[in-house]
């Protein structure tokens, strides 16, 4: 298929494929995979493939473009020129920010900007060639001649640039970062560059972008000294020579090289969000040497560590590179945030010391996160669930806003709907990651009932929603997604209530956590707006996005009417009755699949991925396809997963249906190929779905191992016949973290056809709300 028909046209015969078997694919073979790190690089993917480590805080990489949506991360695959190298992305988000501190290597005539896309050399861009791209290094060779390498550690980056023989040079400009048209300027204040008296350059800046007010400073080696180091202050005014400082908002600094080509130049670059004499002990503490390919194989040998978390045989070449490069993406964020000496900038933009051993975190997009990555992270690293527990109870302590929902680097940008934090944390009390969850309890107290607490976009109308029910569409745009978050924010909150002995306040949130109900309308079965005085939007149409009093006004969260009627995750049997019985829900799931894949014009590019109206590239509606379980038809739950699993995921730069989304479309992949989901992850249990491999190994907590096996397991077989749990018979449609996470073997018989009678029977579906089916 064409890009456009991959993206718009998948939904032909959705329910029909389910019933048959699916069509034969390469044959499968044995051994494992590298990962490729330029899918996602490519169609709406916005990942990145410069080097980090795992979550670390220096994401340095090529950046090729700043001025349209499919460069959020600052790289598209399509572009054909660099503008330089930053030392800080994005992956797979919507939204765009970061590109700090950009290295330019060049020869020529000095060019203070960058130029266009199209006309590159009317500016500091190159064409480049030769790109290398392995997890923790990077190569690629320049229109000037220039072999640049890129490495890490966690808080420095790493260059090692070979110039032609001659003259050269190095433009450090902190000028750049991501434009759009949103955009009110200055965009940079408080902007510093300094030459220190041991020769390293210094500085930071401000940044008003996404994360407004963020703050970044950084410290820079060079193993050459340069023979002059010209600064550059506002409108790209040259400073005198001699000058050792400029203060301003678009700041630049060239190094000149008489000789660039005598020996390769190699820049060691620490950062840090709290003040330059920070990134200078970052830089101390991590780069001690000057060996680029020793910092290099470190930084390589953490990431195959962390790759052999989940390993798999069977299967084709492409899926198993596919898969190794979905765990990649998805131990990218959160980043970490704070300095080698533990102090960190928290959510009140005030300087913290941790206490020993702790770790800060950004980069937190807990919309999209909560559901799969953060639930795959408590099974291959539960000490990084700790640890990031532990820094979310502090930053819903620090800020103004109780609970995060999208912070970047000490700042809560509000984004999304919810304070979808609290599902993390509830579903690591749930699981039994140790934690403090009584110190977050008066934050989230206050968000939860204090209609006079500050308020930014993602939770307008908290007091409707607790006096009426839900969140009126004619007072506040995304009201539907409103209530539902809410609700599922309330479900989260009960659990982390009673954690901390609040039976009263866990009562009221539980009870509350039913108001999605208010907007589901029974009567046509499906989520509508509903207005301040009790009626509902007519004439209603599920493919719009609402009803639009205004152009940007939406009654849906990245989302229509479809989407957000299956939004329900920790409710599902009370979904199920409102809809009207099991029958009913079961043919409603069957249309939402086989639905025609029509848009409306203003609809946001996020809604990708069309199955019938289910969208795959974005979050809402992604556990909707475990949904069957819930009705006792898990067969078509599998034939659904098996679909999406080989036709949503490619090896290819456009490999991902949809934006990343910091892990969140990677982590689903890896979990549903490996035959279970969790559909709410404060339940604490996954639903099987299709496994895509004949053996995988899952690397847990405390040296345990989980073995997942599908003997025989290929492209036509993507039905379960029967499972086994350590050897013994498994009825369930389902399995518990609990009985995972202590490790044993799981196995699935698979087949050609479906077994209609698996998980057919009430007391095999899986648990909601926490009780069974019936």
């Amino acid at each position: 298929m064409t890009q456009l028909s991959r993206r718009s046209l998948l939904s032909s015969s959705a329910l029909a494929a389910c019933a048959l078997p699916l069509p034969a694919l390469a044959r499968p073979a044995q051994g494992p995979a590298a990962a490729n790190l330029f899918i996602g690089t490519g169609g709406h993917g916005h990942t990145y493939p410069g080097p980090t480590l795992p979550f670390g805080m220096v994401q340095l990489g090529p950046d090729t473009d700043v001025e349209r949506w499919d460069a959020c991360s600052g790289y598209h695959r399509t572009d054909t020129s660099i503008m330089g190298f930053s030392h800080t992305h994005l992956s797979g988000t919507g939204i765009g920010d970061m590109l700090d501190v950009l290295v330019v290597p060049t020869r020529g005539p000095v060019k203070l900007l960058p130029g266009t896309l199209a006309a590159p050399e009317t500016g500091y861009r190159q064409r480049f060639t030769d790109e290398v791209v392995e997890p923790g290094y990077y190569a690629v060779t320049l229109q000037s001649g220039v072999r640049s390498e890129l490495t890490v550690t966690e808080r420095t980056g790493w260059h090692r640039h070979r110039f032609p023989q001659g003259p050269g040079h190095i433009l450090v400009d902190l000028s750049h970062l991501i434009h759009d048209s949103s955009d009110n300027p200055p965009l940079i204040t408080d902007a510093t560059l300094a030459i220190e008296p041991d020769g390293s350059l210094s500085g930071g800046r401000t940044v008003h972008r996404w994360a407004k007010g963020r703050r970044i400073y950084f410290a820079m080696q060079a193993s050459r000294a340069p023979d002059r180091i010209t600064l550059y202050g506002d409108d790209d005014a040259e400073q005198p020579a001699g000058t050792r400082a400029v203060a301003g908002k678009r700041l630049k600094a060239v190094l000149h090289y008489d000789d660039a080509g005598a020996s390769p130049i190699l820049l060691r670059c620490g950062i840090s969000g709290v003040d330059v004499a920070g990134a200078r002990r970052n830089l101390a503490a991590e780069a001690t040497h000057w060996d680029f390919d020793r910092t290099r194989q470190a930084a390589q040998e953490r990431w195959a560590g962390h790759l052999a978390a989940v390993q798999v045989t069977g299967g084709t070449v492409d899926q198993r590179t596919i898969m190794a490069s979905a765990l990649y993406h998805a131990q990218l964020a959160p980043t970490l945030f704070s300095d080698v000496d533990g102090r960190t900038v928290g959510l009140d933009r005030k300087v913290h010391q941790l206490p020993a051993g702790e770790r800060a975190y950004s980069t937190y997009s807990t919309w999209d996160t909560y559901r799969a990555l953060h639930p795959l992270l408590t099974l291959i690293a539960p000490d990084r669930v700790r640890s990031l527990v532990g820094d979310l109870i502090r930053q819903t302590q620090q800020s103004a806003y109780g609970p995060p929902v999208w912070p970047l680097q000490g700042v809560e940008t509000g984004t999304m709907m919810g304070w979808h934090s609290l599902p993390i944390l509830a579903e690591a009390q749930a699981k039994g990651i140790p934690g403090d969850y009584a110190a977050a309890w008066p934050a989230i107290a206050k968000r939860s009932f204090d209609w006079s607490a500050p308020d930014l976009d993602n939770s307008k109308g908290r007091d409707l929603y607790d006096a009426m029910g839900y969140v009126p569409a004619d007072k506040w745009n995304e009201s539907v997604s409103r209530t539902q978050e809410y609700a599922y924010d309330d479900w989260a909150a009960a659990h982390l209530a009673r954690a901390a002995g609040q039976t009263a306040a866990a009562e009221r949130l539980r009870k509350r956590s039913g108001n999605w109900r208010n907007v589901i309308d029974g009567r046509i079965g499906f989520a509508r707006p509903r207005f301040a005085d009790g009626s509902w939007w007519t004439p209603y149409d599920p493919i719009q996005l609402g009803h639009m009093p205004k152009p940007w006004w939406r009654d849906y969260t990245e989302a229509n009417g479809w989407q957000a009627t299956f939004l329900n995750q920790h409710d599902v049997y009370g979904l199920i009755a409102q809809m009207g019985g099991d029958a009913t829900f079961e043919a409603k799931l069957d249309a939402l699949f086989t639905a025609p894949s029509t848009l409306p014009d203003n609809a946001p590019p996020d809604i990708s991925g069309l199955v019938g109206q289910y969208a795959h590239g974005n979050e809402p509606d992604q556990h909707a396809p475990y949904l069957y379980a819930y009705v006792g038809a898990p067969w078509k739950t599998q034939a659904m997963v098996r679909r999406l699993c080989t036709e949503m995921y490619r090896n290819d730069p456009d490999g991902i249906i949809g934006n990343d989304d910091c892990g969140q479309m990677s982590a689903w992949f890896v979990l549903s190929a490996l035959g279970f989901y969790p559909v709410d992850p404060v339940e604490a249990v996954y639903v099987f779905g299709s496994p895509l491999f004949e053996r995988a190994t899952v690397r847990l907590g405390g040296g345990r191992t989980l073995t997942v096996e599908a003997p025989g397991n290929g492209p036509d077989t993507p039905y379960i016949r029967a499972v086994r749990w350590n050897g013994k018979p498994w009825t369930k449609s389902w399995i518990r973290h609990g009985d995972l996470a202590r490790g044993g073997t799981l196995t699935f018989l698979m087949g050609a056809q479906p077994n209609r009678a698996f998980g057919r029977a009430k007391a095999d579906r899986p648990p909601s709300n926490g009780h069974m089916a019936g």
